[in-house]
């Protein structure tokens, strides 16, 4: 972990003269974990190198973004190739009509795509053309679930939002979320017919991950129908990471209206929503709901996201499902031996870490977790030793397909250690 004196703690110092706070994403703050967060100077596979040349495995991965590992070789090319040609035009490409022949291609139910910036702009603009196409105000969204931070949907929201104990932001007026109904994660709410959608993350990964329980996908479908309000998935972290049709595939559940992010930018800023033609034919400049972006479908993004996607066949997926089993696996019976309480689930994919006696299956359980104060010295311990976990107990554990068997082994050793040492101190 950065000391002071080090080139991260002088970043740091300088970054918290410049920029609020000394970050550009809360998340990536060390307020809730403690001491000073260490600034990336490069990364390649696996690992990350900070700026006094500590080497950490990362179980961050740009927050899910690199499923291949950083600065896998085919998409620097990409990249490379593309940024050669020009690095933005306000101008159609043909990169964005590939990427979005390839999301729709695999994703059965999502017709069309637009492309935009960030996981933030395309749930904003997923309830937008829900309201839009309903004629209705009403959304409903679960507590703990995390749909960027747009001003109606930061209320009950999870990941950054938790971690610093905020119940949504000032700034958002009571009009602002008069018409969003906040409700636990699980549980499939009356839905009104002054409901407009309701949104979802399909596994929730915001909160730590709690996978969706039996039937409540399948409740939230059929309440939607009987209603005529629009379901939306929220695959920003889910899609093309848990499967290659994502959670809808993997659940059998289909939404009217999907959202996706992070693995399909290749590690580049770019997002989409997507759904059904007759749909998205409401957007602008074929309907009256009303979308844009200086920088959507920008040709670098595409490129990267494209070389991903190519690399993501079947048996990638049995691959990272393997090493994200071993590692979770692991990491329960590391913690478990040390006689701390914990919680190691699993969607696909996707695991995370939990000191808690029982399974946590909503937003009031993980919060219950975090409150055990045992995450942020396991976080410390683990970092000190090289493994770099996401600096907030309500994130998920990232695993990519760089990351090696002995790898995910040299982490579960290290659990142990850090494991025992915690218990030691009582």
């Amino acid at each position: 972990m950065p000391e002071a004196g080090s080139a991260s703690a002088a970043l740091f110092e300088r970054a918290r003269r410049v920029i609020p706070g000394g970050v550009n994403s809360p998340v990536r703050d060390f307020g809730s974990v403690g001491g000073t967060p260490y600034f990336v100077s490069s990364a390649s596979g696996s690992r990350v190198r900070d700026a006094d040349g500590q080497e950490y495995l990362d179980y961050v991965q740009s927050w899910g973004a690199s499923i291949v590992g950083h600065a896998h070789p085919k998409v620097v090319e990409a990249v490379r190739e593309a940024a050669g040609r020009g690095t933005t035009y306000g101008a159609p490409t043909e990169g964005e009509v590939r990427l979005a022949e390839a999301v729709t291609a695999a994703v059965p139910g999502c017709d069309q795509l637009r492309l935009v910036s960030s996981g933030t702009e395309a749930t904003m603009t997923a309830v937008r053309l829900a309201r839009g196409v309903t004629g209705r105000n009403r959304v409903v969204k679960f507590a703990g679930c995390y749909h960027g931070h747009s001003d109606g949907l930061l209320a009950g929201g999870g990941s950054g939002v938790a971690t610093l104990g905020l119940p949504g932001s000032e700034g958002v007026p009571a009009s602002a979320v008069a018409d969003t109904l906040v409700v636990p994660y699980g549980v499939v709410p009356e839905i009104g017919e002054e409901v407009a959608a309701v949104i979802v993350e399909p596994a929730a990964a915001n909160m730590g991950l709690v996978p969706p329980p039996a039937g409540f996908l399948q409740g939230l479908r059929a309440g939607c129908d009987r209603a005529g309000a629009l379901l939306i998935f929220d695959e920003v972290i889910t899609g093309f990471r848990v499967a290659r049709a994502g959670a809808s595939w993997l659940t059998g559940v289909r939404p009217d209206l999907f959202t996706f992010g992070k693995v399909i930018g290749g590690g580049l800023p770019l997002a989409a929503l997507g759904g059904p033609q007759e749909l998205m034919s409401a957007l602008a400049p074929l309907g009256r709901v009303y979308q844009a972006g200086t920088l959507s479908g920008n040709p670098l993004a595409t490129a990267a996201g494209l070389a991903v996607l190519e690399l993501l066949d079947e048996a990638a997926y049995e691959s990272l499902g393997d090493k994200v089993a071993r590692l979770a696996s692991g990491l329960e019976e590391a913690v478990a031996a040390a006689g701390l309480p914990v919680q190691v689930p699993v969607f696909s994919t996707l695991t995370s870490l939990y000191f808690s006696g029982e399974p946590v299956a909503d937003y009031d359980g993980a919060a219950r977790a975090a409150e055990s104060g045992l995450y942020a010295p396991f976080f410390r311990a683990m970092l000190e030793m090289g493994v770099a976990l996401a600096p907030s107990p309500y994130e998920v554990i990232f695993c990519s397909l760089a990351h090696s068997e002995a790898e995910i082994d040299e982490t579960i050793e290290k659990a142990a250690a850090s494991a025992e040492s915690l218990a030691r101190r009582g």
